[in-house]
């Protein structure tokens, strides 16, 4: 994995990795981000200026603390539980991402899903 990052919405400050890919990369030259965040589900996103193609990490279905960036919407997603593609209690994406990190205990957003402004940010 690579650099460690904090993410914050609200009150709620959670640790996470950067995972050593391209796209990770070149997200975290772009940090730190502070967006209004829309959900889908137990999923936070927010688009930002960048335009990648799919790579090898991408999948549709991810783990609870995972951290990607979706293509068609040029979208940083944060997955914290169900989404509303999910058949289980995994998070399913609308379409496949890019895996570009984790966070821990992502869990604790569920209280703050309505703030409206994630911040991501090197630690």
């Amino acid at each position: 994995m690579g650099s460690k990052i904090k993410v914050t919405v609200g009150d709620v400050e959670l640790k996470g990795e950067l995972a050593d890919t391209d796209c990770a990369e070149v997200i975290e030259e772009m940090l730190p981000l502070e967006k209004n965040f829309q959900t889908w589900g137990h999923e936070i996103y927010f688009t930002i200026a960048l335009e990648m193609e799919l790579d090898e990490t991408a999948r549709k279905e991810v783990e609870v603390g995972t951290l990607a960036y979706w293509p068609p919407g040029k979208a940083i997603a944060l997955f914290f539980g169900e989404t509303p593609d999910s058949t289980t209690k995994k998070p399913v994406a609308a379409s496949d991402v890019n895996i570009i990190g984790s966070i821990e205990e992502a869990e604790k957003l569920k209280s703050v899903k309505d703030e409206g402004t994630i911040r991501i940010e090197n630690m």
